[in-house]
């Protein structure tokens, strides 16, 4: 096994330094679909002056949808979500393969990434201090939607013989449309979500990730690892290699380490250059809600800044994506509405705190100094507004982004693996080569700039979202009931409690 990953890294070595402009090539070849494709699920309209994907429309009304459809469980639902992260309702002998705290951990590593530091910067940069406003309270509506494609993932997961668990989209696409008569398009959706989460794992789930990591290193050590992106990307996939060859119990027990000690360092840190811009914060917090309905000197005024708002919220946390619904699925549960409540706090972690911390790190600084950045947007803008109250804080904040990075490539390994295993089967060779491919394009994501492929995935994981939501829709009276259900039971006693 390892030397077939040997083999094969050995091959992408020799064959990209001696062809120089591969990446060129590749860049030219693929730019003319990468355009076509991204024209049509980026496609925009109008409103008021401002230009809104209709891709974000589709999500965020779904979003809307699911919170009165069911009540506000994004509200009612989250003190039962700690409660069971807690494992106060654990059954050890329950069936599946993680913990409710490691599903949950491995949701938040694939969302929380470089957009909840780069990205944020460019919202606030386009959308104005009202974009956060906006961003919170897409976070807030898209806690229900996790909620509907989560309790699904359960619902419709497959056991495998060898114990292990697989579910996500494509099967509650595919047995969900079936129970309805319409096994054929079911089986399509089920096939297409796959093709679409394998792509996009190798993608903006990987190549995007380790490229983005590299940067940030070579930044920090001052352009001294300029053409070593070979050497990052070996290491960073052996590592990889490592963590992911052992499945989801390997990526959990890892995820559940990294996750909590990179939140608590990056909120600890960003908590503290808030408030040593403390005479700041008033005037701050106020732009938030003046820029969100007025949206002065944003294109499209507030309409503008609410569109930048959401647009960010859905790209950070996914929902709607189904992506998550993956990782949630193989949990140790009986009962798959638990699942809904816990991915609950996957976009409240992920939007509603660490967007919204690193949105008020930028908006104290531009109060204290509208100049502090430069010309400077994205992740360097982010870390201009440390650099300003903490002079060395760039090089932990590049090490942060290299365990956001980290994390989200295991994360989407599996929710690749999952893809591929739905298309090809479960069997293990089959899983090690897809292994082992994953891992090859983590080392090319460092050495080469495909920025067409990039886009081309990234469009594809947007794509999917269509079916996705669809497939909500037509199954939510399920979820509706399995949440009745559950809630009539916990309230007489029968579900168990294990913990007091």
């Amino acid at each position: 096994m390892i030397r077939l990953f040997v083999t094969l890294t050995t091959f992408f070595l020799y064959i990209l330094p001696a062809n120089a402009g591969f990446d060129e090539t590749i860049n030219e070849l693929t730019a003319p679909v990468a355009s076509f494709v991204g024209s049509v699920v980026f496609f925009k309209i109008s409103v008021l002056g401002a230009q809104l994907p209709l891709v974000v429309l589709w999500l965020v009304v779904g979003a809307v949808f699911f919170t009165l459809y069911l009540g506000f469980v994004n509200i009612s639902g989250f003190k039962h979500a700690i409660q069971l992260v807690r494992g106060d309702y654990a059954d050890p002998d329950s069936p599946g393969e993680v913990s409710h705290f490691q599903a949950l951990a491995t949701a938040v590593s694939g969302t929380v990434g470089i957009g909840n530091i780069g990205g944020v910067a460019v919202a606030v940069t386009i959308g104005g201090a009202g974009a956060t406003f906006w961003l919170i309270v897409a976070g807030f509506l898209g806690m229900s939607t996790k909620f509907v494609e989560c309790t699904l993932g359960v619902k419709y997961r497959t056991d495998n013989p060898d114990g292990s668990v697989s579910g996500g989209p494509m099967y509650y696409m595919r047995k969900g449309f079936e129970e309805r008569g319409m096994t054929g398009f079911g089986k399509f959706v089920g096939t297409f979500y796959a093709i679409g989460i394998f792509i996009g794992a190798l993608g903006i789930g990987n190549m995007f990730q380790s490229n983005q990591a590299y940067v940030q290193l070579n930044t920090v050590a001052g352009g001294a690892l300029d053409g070593l992106g070979w050497l990052i990307g070996l290491i960073l996939a052996a590592v990889v290699f490592a963590v992911i060859v052992g499945g989801i119990k390997s990526i959990a027990r890892v995820t559940e380490k990294i996750v909590p000690f990179m939140a608590i360092f990056y909120c600890l840190f960003a908590i503290i250059v808030i408030l040593m811009n403390y005479a700041s914060i008033p005037e701050a917090i106020a732009n938030i809600f003046t820029g969100a309905f007025t949206g002065e000197g944003v294109t499209g005024g507030a309409i503008g800044a609410l569109i930048i708002g959401f647009q960010r919220a859905v790209f950070s946390n996914e929902a709607g994506i189904g992506s998550a619904s993956i990782a949630h699925s193989a949990v140790r549960t009986p009962e798959p509405v638990t699942e809904g409540y816990v991915s609950l706090l996957e976009p409240f972690i992920d939007t509603i705190v660490i967007c919204t911390i690193t949105a008020l790190v930028i908006g104290t600084s531009q109060v204290a100094d509208p100049s502090f950045a430069g010309e400077a947007t994205g992740v360097a803008m982010t870390s201009a507004a440390f650099e300003r109250q903490i002079s060395w804080f760039p090089l932990p904040l590049a090490f942060g982004a290299l365990l956001f990075a980290f994390s989200t490539m295991i994360s989407w390994s599996y929710y690749g693996l999952k893809g591929w295993t739905y298309l090809f089967g479960e069997a293990q060779m089959g899983q090690t080569i897809y292994k082992l491919i994953f891992c090859a394009f983590v080392a090319i994501g460092c050495m080469v700039q495909l920025g067409p492929i990039l886009d081309i995935s990234d469009a594809l994981v947007f794509l999917i979202c269509v079916p996705n939501i669809l497939a909500l829709y037509f199954l939510a009276p399920i979820v509706r009931r399995e949440m009745l259900s559950y809630r009539a039971r916990l309230k007489t006693g029968e579900i168990k409690r294990y913990k007091h």
